[in-house]
């Protein structure tokens, strides 16, 4: 899942300086390799996959999130960390 509010980094490739390779403030193009290949050899090749994998997420309903927050702090939704840790184990190839 891509959350879609702006406390996310910015991905935009920079040049050997440090400064950005877009010249305004328009979205990083949708391709992949493109966008990523400006940035240098090295960066290219280790940044495209991620890249891609983060463009392909779907947005988080911030609000959705909130409410679920909330029921959890008061109690009104059951909450069982030996299950999550389960699941995030089994989700990271795990075998449980």
């Amino acid at each position: 899942m891509r959350i879609a509010t702006t406390g996310m980094p910015d991905l935009t490739p920079t040049d050997k300086t440090g400064a950005s390779a877009a010249a305004d403030d328009t979205p990083a193009p949708a391709s992949t390799a493109s966008s990523a290949a400006s940035a240098g050899p090295s960066q290219s090749a280790a940044l495209a996959p991620a890249l891609a994998a983060l463009r392909k997420m779907p947005d988080i309903d911030l609000a959705k999130v909130d409410q679920l927050r909330d029921a959890l702090a008061k109690g009104e939704m059951p909450f069982d960390p030996a299950k999550l840790a389960g699941l995030i184990k089994r989700f990271h190839g795990g075998h449980s």
